[in-house]
């Protein structure tokens, strides 16, 4: 089943005895909601069992009056002994519908006192549990159609689940049932008809364990690609970029596939519709214009009003496809929107140790995006008259304003976006592109300091190994096309806080981090992503440590998660939790999936070691799922991108030189400003006889520079090419010249 991408609330509920109307998409900005707590509750002298976690989501929900859970053994065997179902409830701490759920019934007497009748109460973190979150998620798509956070779950002692939903009103409404009424009828039936519900469940359950993705066919190859492309093509918004209707997910791993078609095909359509895309998110409210970095996603086709939450792998997935944009068309605004991103997340989501947050929430103050949009008199109030007009004019403030919170009628705010090119604008103000920038970085700023002393929006900071992952992979990426060290110094650091502190006495990869504590055994998009991060980590400083803690990964990985049987990656390592089902991921998301990641992982890391098995590997991945990933290549574009580079042309590159001579930077230089995606480069270092690198890529051991020159060994398929001082034959050969 695909990993679910939106929040969209849906109370959706199935389940064979209990009849409830069914359920539809709810547009977020037009349903109003009890958004008071119960008077006169002194939350603070209740705490229920999840006051001793580490999860920011569970501890919000530490003093409601459900007798919440954490997952685990205590909740299970309390189920089992007073034969009771259990209520489990998943979501994060930045989702906007999770906290109208909580102030909304998990804070309201009346439905604790009914819940904690009824049930086993459990809290999930799906940041924390993704395993958890996966196999229930699975479970409300498979019942349901649809599925989004707060995931809803009610399932028997063992786990087996009888009725899936996701948000669920207090009260009864539009004919669907509210928790004062669902909550008793569930008793009601569980005492009543308690052989059809364990029926029920099984079947379910049944059903759960014959959904596998990795169903094999035809081999994919360049077809594959062809298709995915046309696809992406058919759903593509020519006026106003990305692809489908609203709500609007950013999905960068679609352009960095439509990059990659374009470079093989020489189709400038591929080209326009990333180019499109990426101006379109850059000049719209989805992006802060203040304070830089991305929302979530956008909740119109217009790319204006967003849902305001941040997330880290957001951030890192965007920067990577704004830096390769920047690379294939040398364009400086993608360069720009790339930094900005990057600026942020140094400011805003890094730990003192260097690890990346988590995420900011939509709300603070109890509002959704309070802590983003302005008033009309505001930006007169911050920057007066002149460059008030200025800014006014370049972001669309008016005195109506733009955004009301749940469709209610506009009090005046104004989510800040663009509706024309800096150059545009420039012409229109009689100035140079360069004057206007100046202008509006410096009243940006004063704006950013004034935001500065609004209440924040809750920071979810926790530090998780897969999207850490990420942030070092884009970190490293913008330090080689930009050429800028400290970018790679952040990247470094990240790395090092994640070895350091979530690593278990073993040596094992752990999941998260929050408050001194690391816990929750890792999954395989932690070490996908990591390795995809520490591999980034060695194109960009050439220390070899990196490439070999991406290959200890790698082994680990291999060791912990490889279907032998059928190929392909599982989600859980075979030692973990005994969960319903052993899932394997392939549908790249929100994220990319771990099997998409490893794919082109072991496709470089074969490359850059001259280990065929890996390569095997790659090859069984893409078989596994061929059948799955044939039917639909477009919801495939991270397995794409593996693809890409496994059909070829892809390049081996051995730079042997002294990494601090001039010769040797410049050739860097060369490959890491254009875009050419399908290669590995090391570097042979000219100042050691036996280099380290030797004895990872032995192959490496005899080229050695010539003439006391930086020299350049170029591969293309299999085949190697005379070895050249001159970067411009290294070029050559890298654009399929002899």
């Amino acid at each position: 089943m695909r990993k679910f991408q939106c929040p969209s609330p849906v109370w959706t509920t199935l389940f064979v005895v209990i009849t409830v109307a069914a359920g539809s998409r709810i547009n977020p900005m037009r349903n109003e909601h009890i958004m008071t707590r119960n008077a006169g509750w002194a939350a603070e002298e209740h705490p229920n069992r999840l006051i001793h976690e580490k999860s920011p989501y569970l501890l919000q929900h530490a003093y409601n009056p459900v007798d919440w859970y954490p997952w685990g053994s205590e909740a299970f065997e309390k189920a089992r002994r007073e034969n009771k179902p259990i209520f489990l409830s998943i979501g994060y701490s930045t989702c906007h519908w999770c906290h109208v759920m909580e102030r909304e019934s998990f804070e309201d007497f009346e439905v604790a006192r009914l819940m904690n009748e009824a049930f086993v109460s459990i809290k999930v973190d799906r940041e924390e549990r993704p395993d958890v979150d996966g196999i229930y998620m699975n479970v409300c798509q498979m019942l349901t159609g649809s599925g989004g956070w707060p995931l809803t779950i009610i399932m028997t002692p063992d786990k087996k689940p009888f009725f899936a939903g996701t948000y669920i009103p207090k009260d009864n409404r539009f004919g669907r049932l509210g928790m004062l009424a669902l909550v008793p009828r569930i008793q009601q039936a569980w005492a009543a008809q308690h052989d059809e519900i364990l029926h029920s469940a099984e079947q379910i359950v049944a059903g759960l364990q014959s959904l596998s993705p990795d169903a094999s066919g035809e081999s994919l190859g360049r077809s594959t690609l062809k298709s995915a492309y046309q696809q992406l093509a058919s759903r593509y918004d020519e006026t106003q970029g990305g692809f489908g209707n609203a709500p609007k997910f950013p999905t960068p791993h679609n352009l960095s596939f439509l990059l990659r078609y374009w470079r093989r095909s020489g189709d400038p359509r591929a080209l326009e519709m990333v180019e499109k895309t990426l101006q379109a998110m850059r000049q719209g409210g989805i992006y802060d214009h203040v304070g830089f970095g991305f929302h979530r996603y956008s909740t119109d086709a217009e790319w204006l009003v967003p849902h305001f939450e941040k997330m880290l792998y957001d951030q890192a997935l965007l920067v990577i496809a704004y830096t390769e944009a920047f690379q294939a068309t040398g364009k400086t605004e993608y360069q720009k929107a790339a930094r900005e991103i990057l600026t942020y997340v140094l400011r805003d989501m890094t730990s003192p140790g260097g690890g990346f947050y988590s995420a900011e929430d939509a709300d603070s103050e109890g509002k959704e995006g309070k802590s983003y949009v302005w008033a009309l008199d505001e930006i007169h109030q911050v920057l007066g008259s002149k460059d008030a007009d200025l800014v006014i004019r370049v972001f669309n403030v008016t005195a109506g304003g733009n955004f009301s919170e749940h469709g209610t009628e506009s009090t005046g705010e104004n989510i800040l976006h663009r509706t024309q090119s800096f150059g545009q604008l420039a012409k229109e103000f009689g100035m140079t592109e360069r004057e206007l920038e100046e202008r509006l970085e410096a009243a940006r700023q004063k704006l950013f300091a004034y935001r500065e002393k609004r209440p924040h929006p809750h920071k979810d900071d926790k530090i998780l190994t897969d999207w850490n992952g990420l942030m070092i992979a884009a970190f490293a990426k913008a330090a080689q096309a930009f050429d800028e060290p400290e970018n790679a110094e952040a990247a470094r650091h990240a790395a090092e806080f994640v070895r350091k502190n979530l690593r278990t006495p073993e040596g094992r990869l752990l999941h998260r981090y929050r408050d001194g504590q690391a816990a929750v055994p890792a999954h395989l998009d932690d070490y996908a992503f990591l390795i995809w991060g520490m591999i980034e980590l060695y194109e960009t400083s050439f220390d070899v440590k990196d490439l070999q803690a991406a290959l200890d990964l790698n082994r680990e990985v291999i060791q912990h998660f490889w279907d032998d049987q059928r190929g392909g990656f599982y989600f859980t390592a075979d030692e973990a939790e005994d969960l319903l089902v052993r899932q394997k991921e392939i549908y790249d998301g929100a994220v990319p999936s771990g099997n998409s990641v490893q794919m082109l992982n072991l496709l470089r890391l074969g490359r850059m070691t001259g280990n065929a098995d890996f390569e095997e590997k790659a090859a069984q991945i893409g078989r596994a799922f061929s059948k799955t990933a044939a039917q639909a290549p477009s919801a495939f574009t991270q397995l794409m991108v593996g693809l890409d580079f496994a059909v070829g042309p892809s390049y081996e590159v051995v730079i042997a030189g002294d990494a601090r001579a001039a010769d040797t930077r410049g050739m860097l230089r060369a490959l890491r400003t254009p875009f050419v995606p399908n290669k590995v480069v090391l570097l042979r270092p000219s100042d050691a006889p036996a280099p380290e690198i030797a004895r990872l890529a032995e192959f490496t051991r005899y080229q050695s520079g010539l003439q006391g020159k930086a020299t350049a060994y170029v591969c293309l398929n299999f085949r190697c090419r005379l070895p050249t001082t001159e970067v411009r034959q290294m070029m050559k050969s890298l654009n399929g010249g002899p």
